[in-house]
């Protein structure tokens, strides 16, 4: 373990933060290096590489938490830090301090090498440049193709209150691609993209960069025939995968701790309670090897886990960090995280899922007498206090008599995670998850998770459209 902070510091800043009264307590310290390459108008035009590090330390008592951080290791600069996280009490007398002892994460679902190794910028150029001949290649209506390549690997060490020292090494890739199509008058565009905790040469063999920038051809030429989307309230099928986001944004920070002690979550004083249809199964699991959502352990150094959310219709867990678990009587799940050391520990979503039904996904379209199939969505928005939502399909179609008719245009879904749960009278045995894009924001913060959903059918939805 490359500790870049000597053992005897770190000891003598937890010694000058913790006043007798403390609750918890810890500090975590981080490495990051990060590196990006795009392509645009058939060249190269961007290229970066940055590192960054820095130590944050944490003091808290009751409800309240002292944070403050640093970009400095030296020593000076550490012991105001843990001076500055410390002015949360005006308790003068010390907290005994444990021994500093190392601890190994319970598990571990991705590699601790960085990504980058044996993959030359060259070769990210070369790829970036296939692809784009690739994308040209599949229609001459291609006018522009954007796509690009990041890669990072972060480094953290967290020191706890009882003395635990943990490591973990994270790496993290992703693809995305953008291409451009006209038709006359007509201009639309397709977007795909992947990533995960793997290795750039696993991108590369995979040939998932390939597989993408099909799919985003594909959806620019599907958006080239699209008709207005039909307004008004009808019956909604949700496609697989990606339209998971309207479950994590719409239900999953609804689940979130802090907004449960605080009582401004739709889902507050729910527990035990039937919030969804029967056969509603929601998890949120830390765990899955290689996803962008896992990690080993979350940033207070708490291994993740699988964590039941919903059970058949009822409200059974909600994510916690440590300090809203306390708060609550209950345990961390595993769900502390900060975006980097200088941000402060929330309860936030790892990878956020429905586990897959019995129905055929196929029955679940014809089962539409006229209503809509939403596959794929490229926004939206969410009041977490109300669970009303707004979300913007990228890939949708009009379906009647069981039959898909057409693909829409400018289809809007409007309506509340607590309703759309109650509503669910279909759940596909096709479950999958995202292909690793996504990326979740909280209080100016925002890390990286993954959602999932099987195939569902929603008997009521308003639909914004331009059609009456």
């Amino acid at each position: 373990m490359n500790l870049p902070i000597a053992e005897e510091s770190l000891n003598s800043m937890l010694e000058r933060m913790l006043p007798a009264n403390v609750d918890d307590a810890d500090i975590y310290i981080e490495r990051t290096e990060s590196e990006g390459i795009s392509l645009e108008e058939g060249m190269v035009k961007h290229v970066s590489a940055s590192t960054d590090q820095g130590i944050g330390a944490r003091v808290i008592m009751g409800e309240a938490s002292g944070h403050a951080c640093s970009d400095s290791f030296e020593d000076d600069a550490l012991m105001q830090v843990a001076d500055a996280a410390r002015t949360i009490s005006t308790h003068q007398t010390q907290a005994p301090v444990a021994p500093i002892k190392i601890d190994a994460a319970k598990h571990q679902l991705y590699q601790s090498s960085s990504p980058v190794i044996g993959v030359s910028l060259l070769a990210r150029r070369q790829l970036l440049e296939e692809i784009d001949s690739l994308a040209r290649s599949l229609d001459p209506r291609i006018t522009q193709v954007f796509a690009s390549i990041n890669n990072g690997f972060k480094e953290v060490h967290i020191l706890r209150l009882d003395g635990a020292l943990l490591h973990d090494k994270r790496p993290m890739v992703s693809f995305s691609i953008s291409v451009i199509v006209e038709q006359g008058d007509k201009k639309e565009t397709g977007s795909a993209g992947g990533g995960g905790r793997f290795s750039l040469t696993e991108l590369f063999q995979s040939g998932e960069a390939q597989r993408l920038t099909r799919e985003a051809v594909r959806l620019a030429l599907l958006n080239l025939d699209a008709i207005d989307s039909p307004a008004g309230s009808m019956p909604i099928v949700l496609g697989s995968g990606w339209p998971g986001v309207l479950l994590h944004e719409a239900i999953g920070h609804g689940l979130e701790g802090d907004f449960n002690r605080k009582g401004s979550s739709a889902f507050s004083d729910k527990m035990g309670q039937r919030i969804a249809s029967k056969g509603v199964n929601v998890v949120d699991d830390g765990t899955i090897s290689k996803r962008r959502g896992s990690l080993n352990m979350d940033d207070e150094g708490t291994p993740t886990q699988c964590t039941p959310l919903i059970e058949d219709g009822i409200l059974v867990g909600y994510m916690q960090d440590k300090l809203n678990a306390r708060l609550m009587g209950g345990q961390s799940t595993g769900n502390g995280r900060r975006e980097s050391y200088a941000s402060p520990v929330l309860p936030r979503m790892t990878n956020t899922f429905m586990l897959a039904g019995q129905d055929d996904p196929q029955d679940i379209i014809s089962s539409l007498e006229r209503g809509i199939y939403a596959v794929n969505f490229s926004g939206g928005q969410v009041d977490i206090t109300s669970g009303k939502f707004v979300f913007t399909t990228s890939e949708a179609y009009l379906v009647e008599k069981g039959k898909i008719i057409a693909p829409l245009k400018n289809a809007t879904l409007i309506g509340n995670g607590p309703d759309v749960l109650q509503r669910v009278s279909m759940i596909g045995n096709d479950l999958k998850l995202d292909p690793g894009v996504g990326t979740c924001g909280k209080e100016g913060q925002s890390v990286p998770v993954g959602v999932g959903l099987p195939t569902l059918r929603v008997d009521e939805m308003i639909v914004g459209g331009t059609q009456a």
